[in-house]
């Protein structure tokens, strides 16, 4: 809790998802974990020419990551509890959008690029600014970018058919706080828990959510529901 009780900006996102891991990995050694993201992002940025553009820093962090490392989505045990714990993801190099979307974030704020989280309906993101606008990427698709309509597509799919308006899709597109990226990986526990009715396990992730925002009224109905 003392993580995430400091000014949002001054979070650690990597050392607090590691601190939730830490609820099922009693031994896990957090700082091991945090100094191979560092490593990570050492062994990337002595391969970038001091001039390069941000774009071309993008591309060679997709290859990086998706190609040389491997990292993917498990598509095929997506509710699989390991692809919400980091040190899982780092290991196995699996996860689902919000993890990935998270080692993507750290490796590349870690070598200057300015990557944010986007909560983006049902399927977590990240967007970069570069020269020319922001491009929107998927770190759940290998990096891939996504357009306009590639994003707006998605949200009429999640509407019924309904074709959002760019200002929807653009409001959608907000930075993610880091409170809010670790509450998400909280929800995805809790919900995961939640279905293996391991009330215990589901209570811890609804405390710890109600510790980071404890203004949100549906955690209390479900901690509620969860002693019941």
């Amino acid at each position: 809790q003392c993580v995430v009780a400091a000014d949002d900006a001054t979070i650690n996102l990597a050392e607090a998802a590691l601190l939730i891991a830490a609820d099922e990995y009693r031994d896990l050694d957090v700082a091991a974990y945090l100094a191979r993201l560092d490593e990570m992002a050492a062994a990337l940025k002595r391969r970038l020419r001091p001039d390069i553009s941000q774009a071309d820093t993008v591309i060679a962090l997709n290859r990086f990551l998706f190609d040389e490392h491997g990292f993917a989505g498990d598509a095929a045990n997506y509710y699989d509890v390991r692809n919400s714990f980091l040190n899982d993801v780092l290991d196995r190099k699996r996860g689902i959008p919000i993890t990935l979307a998270l080692v993507y974030v750290e490796i590349g704020r870690r070598i200057g690029l300015p990557v944010q989280g986007v909560s983006f309906p049902a399927h977590f993101l990240v967007k970069c600014p570069l020269r020319d606008g922001t491009v929107v990427l998927d770190p759940y698709g290998k990096g891939a970018s996504l357009s306009f309509d590639d994003l707006r597509q998605r949200v009429k799919a999640l509407r019924n058919g309904v074709t959002p308006t760019r200002s929807m899709v653009a409001e959608m597109l907000t930075a993610a706080s880091n409170k809010e990226i670790i509450v998400r990986i909280l929800r995805n526990l809790k919900g995961i828990y939640w279905h293996q009715k391991a009330w215990a396990k589901a209570l811890r992730a609804t405390d710890r959510i109600i510790s980071v925002m404890p203004d949100v009224a549906e955690e209390y109905r479900d901690r509620g529901m969860i002693y019941l």
